[in-house]
């Protein structure tokens, strides 16, 4: 699987400039967050200066790991307990422990934020807790249910049902908490993950050294990937320049042409990888090393690896989708699919507008009372503006000037 770097590059059409670019950011990027299983902690790290800042007690045997999409809430589950434990990313305390049922496993999240999805694998069923309350509202019965991804048009989610002589994906109704179909496998499946724009389902399975890509439209294989010993977790994140595997056996993270599901190259991490996070950007992945106790930062551009050394055992790991010192009052507007959603929103005068990019196409913001507007904002980016005075302000896209919208700011 190992191939030369200009291979990749020019595979991709990435070759822009002969300069690698390193893999550490700048201070004052979004944290990442690790579940040291044998610790029954969780690791914060800066990714701006690579260090872990915090250390956080949490459920025994952290498995599980989903952010809000807002990234101010870290939910945990406990395989060694019946529990989630509730982190608040702005004092990285935990402030809440909900109990879910025994041995929670794979957490997920709806798109809005309102539902977490708990795989309650000693008690055979999918939970679902409202965020907002924070208390369970219903359950379906998925038998050994383990990991758990969420389509991102939010309508449907896909568990990993582990139930020996019956191994499947149970595709769950999100509108109704009701199953309405399965797949049926030969062996267990391990992890499912969407690609960021939802057109493919990598998963893999117990004792398969290649990853499944299944067509969600038609629930149908329609490629596998081959890897070395034992891939744990394959996916595309949004924007970022190749599919990645983390693949257990030989300790790597492996590149793939997502075009072609075709193997690129393989870059070593540490003992024992388990689990894979991008930072908001899609550039740098953070792969967790069980049997290293640290954490892998791969440039998905380059290759540049560096480790940052964690708890004992790490498995799950997220990065904030939203950097740590974004203001946290106010609104949000998604950019996606060429257009600001909503197209016009009210808020209170003090307040801010937080505009994320969830598009695959670099956009920018031209605001026409004469503000400052932005740079690019590459996939993933976001910024923010404080709105202090009433009124109605319109603006644009900087690159796209057909893309409209409009803040007005009223009394509430």
């Amino acid at each position: 699987m190992s191939y030369l770097l200009p291979r990749l590059v020019a595979s991709l059409g990435l070759l822009t400039m002969g300069l690698a670019v390193s893999p550490s950011a700048s201070a004052g990027g979004p944290k990442a967050y690790v579940g040291n299983f044998k610790d029954n902690t969780v690791s914060v790290i800066d990714t701006g200066t690579s260090a872990v800042i915090a250390t956080v007690p949490v459920a025994a045997g952290p498995h599980g790991m989903v952010q809000t999409p807002d990234g101010r809430t870290v939910f945990v589950s406990g395989d060694g307990s019946s529990d989630v434990s509730v982190i608040d990313t702005a004092t990285d305390r935990v402030v809440k422990t909900l109990e879910v049922g025994k041995t929670p496993h794979g957490l997920a999240i709806s798109p809005d934020g309102s539902t977490l999805i708990v795989g309650v694998y000693g008690e055979d069923r999918i939970a679902f807790i409202d965020t907002a309350t924070q208390a369970v509202i219903g359950s379906v019965p998925v038998p050994k249910a383990h990991t758990i991804a969420v389509r991102p048009d939010g309508k449907v989610a896909y568990a990993a049902s582990q139930d020996p002589g019956k191994f499947a994906l149970v595709v769950i109704d999100l509108a109704t908490r009701a199953i309405v179909r399965r797949v049926p496998l030969d062996k267990p499946p391990r992890d499912p993950e969407f690609s960021a724009d939802g057109s493919a389902l990598y998963f893999t399975l117990a004792g398969i050294d290649a990853v499944q890509v299944l067509d969600p439209a038609a629930d149908k294989v329609i490629a596998q990937i081959p890897t070395g010993a034992s891939p744990h977790i394959a996916t595309v994140f949004r924007g970022a320049p190749v599919g990645t595997v983390v693949v257990q056996g030989p300790g790597e993270l492996m590149f793939f042409n997502p075009q072609t599901n075709a193997p690129l190259r393989s870059v070593a991490v540490g003992k024992q990888p388990n689990w894979m996070a991008a930072t908001p950007d899609g550039k740098k992945a953070y792969v967790t090393n069980e049997g290293s106790n640290d954490v892998t930062v791969v440039d998905l551009m380059t290759g540049a690896t560096i480790r940052i050394a964690v708890g004992n055992a790490p498995r799950r790991v997220l990065v904030q989708r939203v950097a740590a010192n974004t203001p946290n009052t106010g609104a949000a507007v998604s950019i996606s699919n060429f257009a600001f959603a909503p197209a016009e929103i009210r808020i209170a005068p003090g307040q801010n507008v937080t505009w994320t990019n969830n598009d695959g196409a670099p956009h920018g913001l031209a605001y026409k009372d004469g503000a400052k507007g932005t740079d690019l904002l590459l996939p993933g980016a976001s910024f923010a503006r404080t709105y202090d005075k009433p009124g109605t302000f319109d603006y644009v896209c900087a690159v796209h000037p057909y893309m409209t919208g409009k803040v007005v700011v009223g009394a509430q």
